[in-house]
């Protein structure tokens, strides 16, 4: 009995100390050493406002706002912002987050708690938050390098340093929670969470493995009123390939295809005889880009890019962005229940449409053919549901054209298509790939839901040749 009792005490020990060979006894060496890399970011912005001249305020919105806004005292404040970041080389370049010199007239650097110095911008990217600055200092800095976040696993061991509340130099420590995760804070998102307190001011910081790398920048938290054991940090490999190309160019290059898309839900993989919900499905195809080019259609189900396989919509963005511009790759898509392969030559997608700023364009909306109804359509607009009274949470297509021969040459342009087959309809792709569909099927019948131009909801029985 003794003898069973000491083996398995003695395995007990033996197992508690190989697991606690993992278990850092301190942080101390390895903070010590990054500390001087890691910097304190401020920044001024001058704002300009008018004083209110009358002993009254207008309502929001009233003509008399827009008619007296000239009067009164213009007066200018400074405001300042705090943050974080990190020198990646010796001359001084520092990595920050874009929101935290949006807008800034002065940028100042503080090393380390003790010498301060005046930064420049040398390229910023608001989609993926990332910012490049530069030192105005002929100094020598101790830079920090880029480890590899792909190796990085849920369960290591990382520190983070910053300048949360304006309080610089604070180490805190803790475990990658989760990877890959999406939050919808900007258009490329991949982001790594931990737990290590991250607090206002430490964005742009870096976020350390047990190697002293950098692994992530600290970008996001969960919880408006501090740290609650959730924040986000940029991957690192992400960052590397934004920072390369501000620093070479000044701007981003990323690939661009040209195509607006949707998640492949259960419904759709069955109506499409796909295997399972995977790739991204086409919604629609920009006019004159790459893939419209390549033979890309609306209802396409994009399965792979240049070889990599694309298990989620959020993927095929990012891939296809870090790709560099006038590479040719092959797309492979299911169309028709079947696999087919597209060339595709990418584009720029700052140069491209998608990349400007959405202004209005209600005054000539793109048209869009639905070759099943023999009728033309466009996006619903929130100037229609205005007009119009619809509810503000209306969706649909609007029929700005009916050929003589169509199945459904009863209803009137105007008349909006906010239904078909029980699906609800967003985009012309969406009612695109109900048509394609039914007429693959042996069913040839749509129930369609409409708004007639008197705004009166119709159901509508609709039989495809």
């Amino acid at each position: 009995m003794f003898k069973k009792f000491f083996s398995y005490f003695l395995f007990f020990v033996i197992f508690t100390h190989v697991d606690a060979k993992d278990y850092p006894g301190s942080f101390a060496d390895l903070s010590e050493k990054l500390m001087p890399s890691v910097v304190n970011i401020s920044t001024t912005q001058v704002i300009t406002t008018r004083s209110n001249s009358f002993p009254f305020e207008f309502p929001p919105g009233s003509p008399f706002e827009d008619m007296f806004k000239d009067f009164g005292e213009q007066q200018q404040r400074r405001t300042s912002a705090l943050g974080s970041g990190f020198i990646i080389d010796k001359d001084g370049t520092v990595i920050t987050n874009n929101h935290v010199i949006q807008g800034a007239e002065d940028i100042f650097v503080s090393v380390n708690g003790e010498k301060e110095y005046e930064a420049e911008i040398i390229g910023a990217d608001p989609l993926s938050d990332i910012a490049v600055l530069k030192i105005k200092s002929e100094d020598n800095f101790s830079p920090v390098k880029f480890g590899d976040s792909d190796t990085a696993r849920v369960g290591d061991w990382v520190i983070a340093i910053g300048n949360p509340f304006g309080l610089g130099g604070t180490v805190t420590s803790g475990i990658i929670s989760a990877r890959n995760r999406s939050i919808g804070l900007s258009r490329y998102e991949d982001y790594i969470q931990t737990d290590a307190s991250i607090n206002s001011g430490n964005s742009g910081g870096p976020l350390f493995d047990m190697n002293g790398d950098v692994i992530g920048i600290n970008t996001a938290i969960l919880g408006q009123s501090g740290s609650i054991g959730i924040g986000f940090s940029i991957p690192s490999n992400s960052a590397k390939k934004v920072i390369n190309q501000l620093i070479k160019f000044g701007e981003t290059k990323r690939g661009w295809l040209g195509v607006r898309i949707q998640i492949v839900t259960k419904e759709i993989a069955e109506v499409e005889n796909l295997d399972e919900p995977r790739g991204a499905l086409v919604a629609s195809v920009a006019e004159g880009s790459p893939s419209e080019k390549g033979g890309i259609k609306s209802g396409d189900i994009i399965l792979e890019f240049d070889e990599k396989k694309i298990n989620e919509m959020k993927e095929l963005p990012k891939i296809v962005a870090e790709t560099e511009v006038g590479t040719t790759v092959n797309v492979k898509i299911w169309r028709n229940k079947k696999e087919l392969n597209k060339k595709i030559t990418l584009g720029r997608l700052e140069t491209s449409e998608d990349f400007k700023p959405q202004l209005k364009k209600e005054d000539k909306p793109r048209q869009t053919r639905i070759e099943g109804l023999k009728i033309d359509v466009r996006s619903i607009t929130d100037k229609d549901i205005s007009q119009r009274e619809l509810p503000k949470s209306t969706t649909g297509v609007v029929i700005t054209n009916i050929d003589n021969d169509s199945p459904v040459n009863y209803l009137k342009t105007g008349n909006i298509i906010i239904e078909a087959k029980k699906r609800n309809i967003n985009t012309p792709g969406d009612l695109n790939i109900v048509v394609n569909s039914t007429l693959r099927s042996s069913e040839k019948n749509i129930l369609v839901v409409i708004y007639n131009n008197l705004n009166q909801k119709r159901y509508i029985g609709v039989k495809l040749d």
